[in-house]
């Protein structure tokens, strides 16, 4: 059967545009990178005396350790495409050991929101901020709240007056007056629970 001419240069303008058709494809979010997101989290969801259970403690950063190298390799292996899977990426190098650790996190926190993810700009702020801590200069957000045993909770060392309130307002961080309610909530409660008989 001969083709028409007509029929033929619709053959070939339906065969040269099916490519891009397949290349408009909506990208899905990887699964691999949303189940190591998933297993970061759900550690993390337990009763906060746990967190004092130096075992449990150490168990949760193994496991931190080994879902930054699975990440790593999918970041690595160009797996991660969607603002998603770099929000995740970004959370498992959060809680990471190192400055190095947490500037990665960074970097894949702002490839996150480059990536359509508005949910990336608090982690955005977030890393600089742990980043900025781990490198022994004051947080700019006020993101991280710094505990140790024996003194109350603390936002310090802040460096409260390079960033003001509406930008921490883009990046979906409360205002430093909230921050310092909140953390005196978090104190007094602490306070009032450590009284208790």
């Amino acid at each position: 059967m001969r083709l028409s001419c007509a029929a033929a240069v619709a053959a070939v303008v339906l065969a040269i545009g099916a490519p891009a058709f397949a290349q408009n494809a909506p990208v899905q979010d990887n699964a691999e990178m949303a189940a190591i997101f998933a297993a970061d989290q759900s550690i993390r969801q337990v009763a906060p005396e746990r967190f004092r259970d130096r075992a449990f403690v150490t168990e949760m950063h193994a496991a931190d350790a080994a879902r930054r190298v699975q990440t790593r390799a999918l970041l690595d292996a160009g797996a991660l495409q969607t603002g998603e899977d770099y929000r995740a990426a970004a959370f498992v190098f959060q809680h990471g050991s190192t400055p190095e650790d947490y500037l990665l996190a960074h970097s894949l926190a702002v490839a996150a929101v480059a990536k359509g993810s508005p949910e990336g700009a608090w982690i955005a702020a977030a890393t600089l901020d742990r980043y900025l801590q781990m490198i022994d200069k004051p947080q700019i957000y006020g993101t991280q709240t710094r505990k140790t045993r024996d003194a109350p909770a603390t936002l310090e060392p802040y460096d409260r007056a390079l960033v003001p309130d509406s930008l921490r307002a883009v990046f979906g961080v409360p205002r430093q007056a909230e921050q310092d309610a909140r953390l005196a909530a978090v104190n007094a409660a602490t306070e009032a629970a450590a009284a208790k008989p």
